[in-house]
């Protein structure tokens, strides 16, 4: 049996959709940060079958939520101190989003501008439709 001990402070990401946990963990950019993380891949739930689970140690202000909203709302953010669950965020769809989704188009003037932030805006929340801030090109999952 796998045993990952817990955290004392930090922040453990659950529900994760099985497979998408590297997905999250350079979209996070965890790999920069100097802290430990465990991730767990294709763990048994009763809700979903498989989930992948990622614990961060550390405080919650050098993660980005609104890139975990948009990867995937259903995710469960736990928030951990002292030992104990302190906190459950639920994710919600991120109005804007910046450098996460590259816009295709070539008119585009961050395709001729490369030091300019890919910047998406949410436009239809039930259909997860975004679109470039710039050129208005529509970006839907």
């Amino acid at each position: 049996m796998l045993n990952i001990s817990g955290l004392s402070e930090g922040v453990v990401l659950d529900h994760i959709q099985a497979g998408k946990s590297l997905d999250i963990y350079y979209h996070m950019g965890l790999d920069k940060l100097d802290c430990q993380v465990a991730i767990i891949k294709n763990a048994k739930s009763n809700k979903m079958g498989r989930k992948d689970i990622i614990k961060i140690e550390g405080p919650i202000e050098n993660i980005d939520l609104d890139v975990l909203g948009y990867i995937d709302h259903n995710i469960t953010v736990n928030i951990i101190r002292d030992n104990k669950i302190v906190e459950k965020r639920a994710l919600t769809l991120p109005k804007k989003i910046v450098n996460v989704i590259q816009c295709k188009n070539p008119r585009c003037i961050t395709s001729i501008e490369q030091e300019l932030p890919h910047i998406f805006c949410l436009t239809d929340e039930k259909t997860e439709t975004y679109r470039c801030m710039y050129c208005e090109e529509k970006y839907s999952k």
